[in-house]
């Protein structure tokens, strides 16, 4: 926004007399007519009273010198704001219509005189000031002005946040203009730091150096009073030792004291140990605030404090910004859970890998070393420790929310009774496992294995917590909820078709308030080490997310813990009748594994890549090999596309698997592609949705799995 142009600079004689007329044309009117003549009647009755005759010339003394007092009074008694701006040789508009900023020229009131059109454009007021809780600091920047000559604060114009720079004008103003535009809703100041007034000799004037170290008075005045935040004031040179002397009553109830007990208390004794130390280390590089603080009371408030010197002691602002924390609390969560979870992905994308080379190797050894080998029990027991750490990726995944996911249409009591009967082999004999659900449950889409790992993870913690105790019993409970429903249960987004409650409870000690909002977080455990990867709780938090559902923690201290599941009801759409058609015969399955074909295989993984081939050529393919998007994309185009099946990766550096066959596919034609990867398939799905022929197999794979499904796909 360009600046206003300022008006030619006016003579101090010519711009003295333009407002000495302004201001006499100003005060004729009938308000100083009628004072006028009330003077002039008071006068000549008294003058009657006493000398008893009443002659013109006295009548006309006194109408005389009633005007003259009266227009003196207003000249120079009643000057107005925009008389002490002309007085030191500017006016207002000059000021804010020379800046780009938002700009405007007030009173230490609030009181606002003018403003350019950046402040309006920015939803800034022409009457006044913000105040409240668009601005918790400006009341603290205006006293800093009025001692120091400069004072900043975050204040808020038209729902952004803005760092103000308040500058005083003479004796009487200030300019309030926008340096940066801040962060919205952080609620802080961008800069703390309070650098020496700068004096602009285009509007500023000279302000004398005595003048500059002058405290403001210790009063506490009617703005003070009726704050929406703690006021207070602390008699003493010590700020710890300093008496409260006044106070709002705000600040009273953010202390938690009565007022008897607060007057003449030591400001010390209301402040931690910890938090008067960090308070004591802060004031001393001379910033007046804001500055976390933390008081000797029960509630636990999240308070920050400014401080600023007065005459005698310090002025002392308590704000409370307990729901500001808790904001910005959730999105360092949030965003901890985002970055830990793309880390969890990569690493489970890689361990995919290493555990198909691990796989694909141990296929071979078993193939050449049957059962009554010698070396066959070892060559099983390496097969069993693979299959845990396959459920060790699929719960990375799961948290991760990449898991290969097959949703099937389920009711949700029936998956609660089959579940059953695998959750009582979990739980001792001293542990009861109830369940209640009834009859006419709604249906719900989702993978079945991973609800069984949701529901087995809720069990065995419930087991466990249950341990020190003794034993207890564990609750399943299933039934259906109504939209309004499931939001009064604790689902504030439940959809409009209604959802579906899992609500697994205990009869254990319950979880500590001061972990509550960890137990979702990824290798976070409260059992010893060892005996826990702290990944249970955030496999089901991730799986349910999954899923589109939701789930919520209840845990009164003492009583157990509730976790409640919720899960969207699936209505199954109506689809138009369409004419029968013949059922296809099932293909059979392949006993012979061995084939002829031209097979590319692209893999960035080395040991996948190797081994695979290595296998396939075993079984008679002719088989190429490439280790990325580039390399596959040339040996397509030297072969002129001469391939019967294409295998490749998705994921890897440079060009991935789908922007390859996208380029490939003129040259390739009709070739079927077989994708693999150990990320859900949801994933890269809308890359490829304009393409045919294609399929997809997840890693881990194993040799049979791979060679059978290279066979249909060559059958196909």
């Amino acid at each position: 926004m360009s600046a206003a142009p300022i008006a030619p600079p006016v003579s101090a004689p010519e711009n003295t007399a333009t407002s000495l007329i302004s201001r006499l044309r100003d005060l004729v009117n009938p308000l100083t007519a009628g004072i006028v003549a009330v003077i002039v009647v008071c006068a000549c009755v008294a003058v009657w009273l006493v000398s008893g005759h009443l002659p013109v010339g006295i009548v006309l003394g006194i109408l005389i010198a009633a005007v003259a007092g009266v227009a003196l009074l207003g000249l120079f008694a009643f000057t107005g704001e925009t008389d002490i701006l002309a007085g030191e040789g500017f006016r207002a508009s000059d000021i804010v219509g020379a800046l780009s900023e938002p700009a405007a020229v007030a009173a230490f009131d609030g009181h606002v005189l003018a403003v350019n059109p950046a402040w309006s454009d920015a939803g800034g007021g022409t009457k006044r000031l913000p105040q409240g809780e668009h601005a918790p600091a400006l009341f603290v920047a205006l006293r800093e002005a009025k001692a120091q000559g400069i004072g900043r604060a975050l204040v808020r114009l038209g729902g952004f946040d803005y760092e103000m720079v308040v500058s005083r004008l003479g004796e009487d103003l200030v300019l309030v203009r926008a340096a940066s535009q801040g962060v919205l809703g952080n609620g802080l100041m961008l800069k703390h730091e309070n650098p020496p007034a700068v004096q602009d000799d285009t509007f500023l004037p000279e302000v004398s150096e005595p003048h500059k170290a002058d405290l403001p008075e210790a009063v506490m005045d009617a703005f003070a009073e009726a704050a929406p935040f703690g006021a207070a004031l602390v008699a003493g040179n010590d700020l710890f030792a300093a008496r409260i002397t006044d106070f709002n009553t705000v600040f009273a109830a953010l202390t938690e004291l009565a007022p008897d007990k607060l007057t003449g208390l030591a400001f010390g004794d209301l402040v931690t140990e910890n938090s008067r130390a960090a308070l004591a280390e802060k004031l001393a590089t001379h910033k007046s605030g804001p500055f976390d603080i933390s008081l000797n009371v029960k509630s636990d408030r999240a308070l920050q404090i400014y401080v600023s010197q007065v005459s005698g002691g310090y002025s002392l602002y308590l704000f409370d910004v307990s729901e500001q924390k808790k904001l910005e609390q959730t999105l360092v969560q949030s965003q901890k859970m985002q970055a830990i979870g793309q880390v969890a992905g990569g690493m489970a994308h890689d361990f995919n890998n290493l555990l198909t080379g691990f796989k694909f190797r141990n296929d071979q050894l078993l193939v050449n070393h049957p059962l009554g080998d010698p070396s066959y029990e070892d060559l099983n027991g390496i097969r069993q420790i693979i299959a845990r750490a396959e459920d060790l990726v699929r719960n990375l995944l799961a948290f991760a929310r990449k898991q290969t996911v097959k949703r099937v249409t389920l009711n949700v009591g029936e998956m609660v009774s089959e579940a059953e009967v695998l959750l009582r082999r979990l739980v001792r004999e001293d542990v009861k496992l109830e369940t209640e659900y009834g009859r006419n449950l709604p249906n719900v889409h989702v993978d079945k294995g991973q609800m069984e790992m949701v529901m087995m993870n809720l069990v065995v913690n419930a087991r466990d917590a249950m341990r020190a105790q003794g034993g207890g019993k564990v609750n399943i409970r299933a039934a259906s909820l109504s939209q309004d429903e499931a939001k009064d249960y604790g689902w504030p987004e439940a959809p409009a078709q209604g959802s579906a409650l899992i609500e697994v409870s205990d009869t254990g000690p319950g979880i500590p308030p001061e972990i509550l909002a960890q137990v979702f977080e990824p290798f976070f455990t409260t059992k010893p080490l060892g005996e826990g990867t702290g990944l249970g709780l955030s496999t089901v938090h991730g799986i349910i997310a999954q899923a589109g559902g939701h789930i919520q923690i209840v845990s009164p201290p003492g009583k157990g813990a509730t976790f409640r599941i919720f899960l969207p009801v699936w209505i199954e759409a109506e689809k138009p009748e369409a004419e029968a058609k013949p059922e296809a015969a099932a293909k059979p399955v392949p006993k012979d594994l061995s084939g002829v074909g031209r097979i590319l295989f692209v893999e960035d993984e080395q040991i996948v890549r190797g081994i695979a081939a290595h296998l396939l050529r075993q079984r008679g393919y002719e088989v190429l090999e490439a280790e990325d998007g580039e390399e596959a994309l040339a040996i397509i185009e030297a072969e002129e596309g001469r391939f019967d099946l294409l295998i490749s990766d998705v994921i890897m550096p440079g060009m991935d698997g789908p922007s390859m066959l996208k380029l490939a596919r003129p040259i390739l034609g009709d070739v079927p592609v077989m994708f693999i990867s150990g990320y859900a398939e949801s994933e890269f799905s809308d890359l490829l949705e304009a393409e045919q022929n294609i399929s997809f197999l997840p890693k881990p794979l194993d040799i049979k799995t791979l060679a059978e499904r290279v066979k249909e796909q060559l059958a196909a």
